[in-house]
């Protein structure tokens, strides 16, 4: 386990352990590969509920509400409706290719995506956040871990979902069933 998800599994005081997934398969399924911090973020802690808010999406998890899959198909309909009628994309997305990947979501209905840039690998991605219900986009120069690291440490702020994320102290219960 790297240094980074080290930390995350201790600062949430996190169960390692998790059963690894079959990544060329979900590769296959989506259509691209995912980020290592999250793969491995997977692969040891596995998908959970962060401080009673965050959800980190999981592939092939048994409650579709939390399959990683599954929410990206769902998001990516549910922003080309929207986007189609009443509101803009964020400027993120000005790139042709770029595409937003939903990676978590909040018990208030917030998404973290990244964003993925065409010809960027995906350990370059980036995190953006959406309020639930409307069009304000926050975008943060950091990917997967770095972010949530960043976030439960205090050192990043999202003023979206900061009303209710991090607590303290962080607490981590997995999501069970999907791996």
């Amino acid at each position: 386990m790297n240094h980074d998800l080290a930390r995350l599994a201790r600062l949430l005081g996190a169960p390692t352990g998790a059963r690894p997934k079959d990544w060329p398969a979900v590769a296959r399924r989506l259509g691209t590969e995912l980020p290592w911090d999250y793969r491995e973020f997977i692969d040891t802690i596995g998908g959970g509920h962060l401080d009673d808010h965050l959800y980190v999406l999981e592939p092939d998890c048994a409650n579709e509400n939390y399959d990683l899959a599954d929410n990206i198909e769902e998001r990516a309909e549910a922003l080309e409706y929207l986007w189609d009628g009443s509101e803009d994309p964020p400027a993120q997305l000005d790139e042709p290719g770029a595409r937003l990947i939903a990676w978590a979501s909040t018990d208030n209905g917030e998404f973290l995506y990244w964003l993925a840039r065409p010809g960027q690998h995906p350990d370059d991605w980036t995190v953006m956040v959406n309020e639930a219900r409307g069009d304000w986009w926050e975008h943060f120069d950091l990917g997967f871990a770095e972010f949530l690291l960043s976030t439960l440490a205090g050192n990043v702020r999202s003023e979206i979902i900061a009303y209710a994320f991090p607590r303290d102290p962080h607490s981590f219960r997995p999501l069970h069933g999907g791996g």
